[in-house]
């Protein structure tokens, strides 16, 4: 039987290919506020900035492409039950050819009703004023802003305590609550961090990687042969 890797990734991957982080050192991304932009009250101030600034980040999406971590981290499949825990909102584990991704925040490439949170749709395009849902509510970016509920934590939890191995890459491990997956994960499952600058973590059975998403991810690979 094959073990299972549970991989938790972070704006970090998604650097190296290009897209900008979440939220840089001065509060902002994009030049925007992120309580602007990536909150309830932000969008209800300000609608049509908000639309505008997930369509442009949309548009970013067609610029870019999976780099060499999204891949391996796709080639794992052939050795490994692999599910990846993303708080990015692109779509790049998916054109890599990974096929279990759980979105903790949302995705760019969705749409859902401000009336209905359960009606989400695949969307491409851009947003406006006006675009309607069936019932006749707005639409608004799939995407789980500041002081809004996770409604994948659930399921990521339940991942990770199945998780025979568990991976963290380029995350900051201080947005909560995916920080705290890790502490779901069984006491003897090993896990590791990947980040060029990783955060302090009290625990014996982290092993640090400290090198960037793609250099890391290889180095964990070869570490994973060298195992089996």
């Amino acid at each position: 039987m094959k073990k299972h890797i549970v991989v938790l990734t972070g704006a970090g991957i998604s650097a190296e290919s290009g897209i900008k982080t979440f939220r840089d050192a001065d509060g902002l991304w994009e030049g925007h506020d992120v309580m602007e932009v990536a909150s309830p009250e932000g969008f209800a101030r300000n609608p049509e900035l908000v639309l505008n600034f997930y369509n442009e980040r949309r548009k970013q999406l067609k610029d870019v492409e999976p780099n060499q971590a999204h891949k391996d981290l796709a080639a794992l499949e052939n050795d490994y039950n692999v599910t990846i825990i993303t708080q990015n909102v692109d779509d790049l584990h998916e054109r890599a050819g990974s096929t279990a991704v759980v979105h903790l925040h949302g995705e760019l490439r969705k749409i859902r009703s401000v009336g209905n949170e359960n009606d989400i749709k695949d969307f491409t395009e851009d947003l406006s004023i006006g675009d309607l849902c069936a019932e006749g509510h707005q639409l608004r970016p799939h995407i789980v802003w500041f002081g809004e509920a996770v409604p994948m934590i659930d399921d990521a939890i339940e991942v990770c305590q199945k998780a025979d191995i568990l991976v963290i890459i380029g995350t900051s491990m201080q947005v909560y609550p995916a920080a705290g997956l890790m502490d779901y994960a069984p006491d003897a499952t090993p896990i590791y961090y990947i980040d060029p600058k990783p955060a302090y973590i009290n625990s014996k059975k982290v092993h640090i990687i400290e090198k960037s998403a793609t250099e890391g991810t290889k180095s964990l690979l070869k570490l994973l042969s060298a195992q089996s």
